[in-house]
């Protein structure tokens, strides 16, 4: 019987320890989400001071996630890896023993969510451009697509429930400390990666067998952090279904981020009279529909329209949160949340997909840094701006024009790279190289 398209990955040694190490660590950081929130809280915060912690984790990751996909195309992607785990372990381990002791600020939860807003923009871009090293083209699909799923089933869904069950049973510190353990465990995991993704990346042999000394990489002799810098942003903005990709992607953070992240706890307590139990399990409807999404997508034939279902699914997918601040009723709001959950991570699978198989390899690792700068250069804006919107604007009205902004960007962004011309220029069937060829030409 042959292995169903979604497993395939794992007949991967590497990739089966790879993704072993990046589950327990995304559970971790579920379970954070909510013992943050509720820590906070503990220590005497409201909405203004949620919106300044969360604004210090995004602060973190835009500041220097540029940095961290240079990186990638310059070091070993797998030292890389490791290293930032090991600083999520010491930063929560920090959190936890001074929570522990009752000598936790506010101050402290902002510069640990600091530093792993740091940590995650060196992360992202290695393991982006490490999953192609290790698996064949044919089996990245399906590793989008397992990382798309298992990431909300356990960030968004798992996790948070963890975390709100143990904050009601015992305390915002002891899930801290729960968060510890995951992230010392992952660890652990991460240093039985084989040594053969250790080594540097190839800085485009690939593509002109000639090797870094061609210099059509990063980190090429005589090449600086600005001139690799340079080169990825040349691309992408010569690239049109990237540019406005990642146009529409920043302006949705702006609107989406804040008002889910930061006012949706006080949604939960103002309209629901709920709890950290419920606020958890409505984070876990949201994952549940993100892995559902997901799997869907990775178990299919990519569609020929590939740009337009992604861009549909993420602009349609927004709409339900329009009304999630005038709703009183659990179900009403988990179901939108989950609606959300599931078109986005429909989109994301493709996104994820689109990268690994159009952008040049040796650009792959800046790309997709460049690709969470852009996207995500609002997002500090966002959670620190909702706080004191909320302040001054009923929380109705907040999520009416956040839930409505996304899909008529979503259409604007469509016709200005005019995609729908694209995707058919670029089927996603061809092989990976004729793609990187192509787009390379563009």
């Amino acid at each position: 019987m042959p292995t169903p398209k979604a497993l395939r990955p794992f007949a991967h040694r590497e990739y089966r320890v790879l993704i072993a190490a990046l589950a327990i660590s995304i559970f971790g950081s579920g379970m954070w989400a909510v013992a943050m929130v509720y820590q906070v809280i503990q220590l005497g915060g409201g909405p203004l001071e949620l919106s300044l912690v969360a604004a210090a984790g995004s602060a973190g990751l835009v500041a220097f996630v540029l940095a961290g996909g240079i990186a990638a195309d310059r070091v070993p992607q797998r030292r890389l890896i490791i290293a930032v785990e090991g600083a999520n372990l010491a930063v929560i381990a920090t959190v936890s023993g001074l929570a522990m002791a009752g000598l936790l600020q506010l101050w402290h939860v902002a510069a640990g969510s600091f530093v792993l807003g740091v940590g995650a923009a060196f992360f992202f871009p290695a393991y982006s451009a490490i999953l192609p090293r290790i698996l064949p083209a044919q089996d990245l699909l399906a590793a989008n697509g397992m990382e798309g799923s298992m990431r909300p089933v356990l960030q968004q869904a798992a996790g948070p429930a963890v975390a709100g069950m143990v904050v009601a049973a015992l305390s915002p510190s002891h899930a801290v400390t729960a968060v510890a353990a995951c992230h010392l465990l992952a660890f652990i995991v991460l240093n039985f990666l084989g040594q053969h993704a250790q080594a540097a990346p190839t800085n485009g042999a690939e593509r002109d067998g000639r090797g870094a000394a061609a210099g059509a990489g990063a980190g090429a002799p005589g090449t600086s952090f600005l001139h690799d810098l340079r080169e990825g942003v040349r691309y992408t903005r010569q690239t049109p279904w990237l540019l406005w990709t990642l146009i529409w992607a920043c302006i949705s953070v702006l609107f989406l981020i804040g008002p889910i992240e930061v006012l949706l706890p006080f949604v939960v307590r103002d309209q629901l009279a709920g709890d950290s139990r419920m606020f958890g399990f409505l984070l876990a409807v949201m994952g549940v529909g993100a892995a559902l999404g997901s799997l869907f997508t990775a178990s299919f034939r990519l569609p020929r329209r590939y740009l337009t279902v992604m861009m549909v699914s993420w602009g349609a997918g927004s709409l339900p949160l329009a009304a999630v601040g005038v709703m009183d009723s659990f179900w009403a709001i988990a179901a939108a949340l989950f609606v959300f959950g599931a078109t986005g991570s429909v989109g994301m699978v493709i996104w994820g997909t689109l990268l690994q198989r159009r952008v040049p390899p040796h650009l792959l690792g800046r790309v997709s840094s460049l690709d969470f700068f852009v996207s995500l250069a609002l997002m500090p804006v966002s959670m620190a701006l909702a706080g004191p919107a909320a302040e001054v604007l009923p929380v109705w009205l907040i999520f009416l024009v956040a839930g409505g902004v996304c899909p008529v960007m979503a259409v604007i962004a469509m016709a200005a790279a005019r995609m729908p011309d694209d995707e058919l220029a670029h089927p996603l069937d061809r092989s990976p190289e004729a793609e990187r060829t192509t787009a390379a030409g563009d």
